[in-house]
């Protein structure tokens, strides 16, 4: 579960490293689960990339450390979010 003013490690080739989780987009919701779309800042880049260190972007979660119960019985957990 990610909240506001969690730091977040990036999972694609964009730039960025890390991130602030600024907000949350949906309905007046506190916490982000698997799959729900947060706006972020960018905090560490790799240099010479298209996301540069202060940029505001929006993110798709898609590990946490929570754990995900499937409907199968499968319990799916990550080691960092």
């Amino acid at each position: 579960m990610v909240q506001v003013q969690t730091y977040l490690n990036v999972a694609d080739n964009s730039g960025a490293k890390t991130i602030l989780c600024i907000r949350i987009l949906g309905s007046s919701r506190k916490i982000a689960k698997t799959g729900d779309v947060i706006i972020g800042v960018v905090k560490t880049a790799i240099p010479n990339m298209n996301v540069k260190r202060s940029d505001v972007v929006r993110a798709v979660v898609v590990r946490t450390k929570k754990v995900i119960q499937r409907p199968d019985g499968l319990a799916v957990r990550f080691d960092d979010n």
